[in-house]
């Protein structure tokens, strides 16, 4: 059953307030998806705070009229589903990774930033690490001197005592 005047404003209104926070928006192919697989992509999307939908791609097209994702229109073409997300690889990561287990899933394009990427470029966005990971690294880094510090005085201090004893 179709939507409505009233139903179609609201739904280009409720992805216009997402398109304007987001950082990047993958689509995909979903054709032949069975309901199971697109409920745990779902679940996934959202442990992860990406926005997943499947939505009428002239919705779409109008919600991200004059937005740094205009030029993604003309990749919105046949059955998608939109990732979008406020971190800039969330959307690819939980794309990509659910693509690799279900040849259903077909990535078709991407946007971050104003530049639109092919499949080959959402899965290289896919493959950056993280935010979580990356301030990870960061702190095990800063932590790595003072860590290195704190042995090197523990090992001046054992020799100190034997050479006393």
């Amino acid at each position: 059953m179709g939507l409505n005047l009233e139903e179609k404003k609201a739904v280009v209104a409720e992805v216009s307030a997402q398109v304007a926070s987001a950082q990047t928006i993958v689509v995909a192919e979903y054709s032949g998806l069975e309901v199971a697989h697109l409920t745990k992509l779902r679940s996934q999307a959202r442990n992860a705070g990406v926005y997943l939908r499947v939505l009428k791609n002239t919705l779409v097209r109008r919600a991200v009229a004059g937005s740094a994702f205009a030029d993604l229109a003309g990749s919105m073409t046949g059955p998608l589903i939109y990732s979008i997300s406020k971190d800039p690889v969330s959307a690819a990561k939980v794309m990509n990774d659910f693509a690799k287990t279900n040849d259903k899933l077909v990535l078709k394009a991407g946007s971050i930033a104003g530049k639109v990427l092919d499949k080959a470029g959402v899965q290289e966005l896919a493959s950056i690490p993280g935010r979580e990971e990356l301030l990870g690294r960061l702190l095990g880094m800063m932590q790595a001197p003072v860590t290195g510090f704190a042995c090197a005085l523990a090992s001046l201090a054992k020799q100190r005592e034997e050479a006393v004893a």
